[in-house]
């Protein structure tokens, strides 16, 4: 190296690392302010106890080619077209004057736009609320086309049975997910009206190299049952945050259609347990404010401010939290992805029949205190610090007790 370049290097590095320590300096300052913790506020609510109804539809999205796959980590693939069409499914209930509709969309969760696009819509058509919730496939994409139909009208009634379906595993340690399979069944004179399937497990059969969008196996389910005469079928997700498919036959979409007919076999071998005489339809959407953002487990500590400082610019400070209650089945639904340990913390605090995620929005995972204390399980992907699940804890709590859930054991 001549000696003229070192001696443009030796006046060039104090300049680079003053520049270096300002930027380290500005990044690591504390630009998060205060989050301030709010009690629970009820947003909203309905309750009727009668006769129910229900309607039901589907339509497939048609979104803007080429798409990002955005289930998975960079690179992502762009793809121009679909494997299999992706659905947009809602089904209304009624009863007693109360009106609420669910709405499951094959995306790989829904954002605040979303749910506000499909409620704005569900509200024209007279159904003000609505839950709203996304199948979770890593397949398919984020946004979706707003020409959905929000209901069918029909006649129907309650049916509900669970079996152990075996086929789920513990990807992150923790408690083991259940493997639990729950079946809705809403039939009218006519027949099927629609169904209801709640399992927890991550859709992440179809591999990312792909450059399409696919369903994977929540799609492929409720083609399937529809296909078999069961009504519009919605896949609505549990507690997956730590759930991974444990079904190993075949690969990409072969494997995840054989899933699919598993789960199908175990839906079309539950016992219909019929609800007679009137049916308590009630629901409620509360508020819940989030705690600070936490990077500590993220990014290295010397890093750590500057973490915070991105996530307070793009973490949530509000969140919502729903109760549903449709006969003896209460639902507490979350906006992210709450793991087995948090969603029974969740059951035992309310009287929760089942903890769905993916719902009205997205905070990320949501592990228990302990393990984010720990740094262990999911909580090495959760963003927010261990007060979460005590704040989302709280909101369930007003939500749970509005809806009016059976107290728990």
């Amino acid at each position: 190296m001549s000696s003229s370049r070192r001696s443009v290097l030796r006046t060039l590095l104090p300049f680079a690392l003053l520049t270096a320590g300002a930027a380290y300096a500005l990044a690591s300052w504390n630009w998060c302010g205060r989050w301030e913790e709010q009690t629970p506020s009820v947003l909203s609510q309905v309750r009727g106890e009668g006769t129910l109804r229900a309607g039901a539809a589907k339509v497939a999205l048609a979104p803007p080619f080429p798409v990002v796959v955005a289930g998975y980590a960079p690179p992502r693939p762009e793809a121009s077209q679909a494997e299999l069409p992706l659905h947009a499914r809602a089904v209304v209930l009624e009863a007693g004057g109360a009106r609420v509709g669910v709405v499951s969309l094959e995306l790989l969760f829904v954002t605040p736009e979303i749910v506000e696009q499909v409620r704005e819509r569900a509200a024209a058509v007279g159904v003000k609320e609505v839950l709203v919730v996304a199948t979770h496939t890593h397949s398919s994409f984020g946004g979706y086309d707003t020409r959905w139909v929000a209901q069918l009208s029909g006649t129907g009634r309650y049916q509900r049975s669970a079996v152990d379906a075996g086929l789920v595993t513990s990807r992150s340690g923790g408690q083991a997910p259940d493997g639990q399979l729950t079946r809705v069944a809403l039939k009218g004179a006519a027949g099927p009206v629609a169904e209801v399937l709640v399992f927890a497990a991550h859709a992440t059969l179809i591999p990312r190299q792909r450059a399409l969008v696919d369903p994977d196996y929540p799609g492929r389910l409720s083609a399937l049952r529809e296909e078999a005469g069961h009504g519009i079928t919605l896949f609505v997700q549990g507690s997956e945050g730590n759930a991974s498919v444990a079904y190993s036959e075949g690969q990409g979409a072969e494997r995840a259609a054989g899933f699919a007919r598993k789960l199908s076999a175990l839906a079309d071998g539950a016992t219909p347990a019929p609800v007679a005489g009137p049916v308590r339809l009630a629901f409620a959407r509360v508020q819940a404010a989030m705690p600070r953002p936490d990077s500590s487990r993220l990014v290295p500590s010397f890093t750590r401010a500057a973490g915070d400082n991105f996530l307070c610019a793009s973490a949530p400070r509000e969140a919502e939290v729903d109760a549903l209650a449709l006969g003896p089945l209460e639902l507490l639904a979350l906006p992210g992805e709450p793991t087995t340990a948090a969603g029974r913390a969740l059951a035992d605090l309310t009287g929760a029949t089942h903890v769905l995620g993916l719902a009205n929005g997205y905070v990320g995972y949501l592990d228990t205190p302990e393990l984010v204390l720990g740094g262990q399980g999911e909580s090495r992907r959760q963003y927010f610090g261990p007060a979460l699940l005590d704040r989302l804890g709280a909101a369930a709590r007003v939500a749970s007790g509005t809806v009016g859930f059976s107290p728990p054991d």
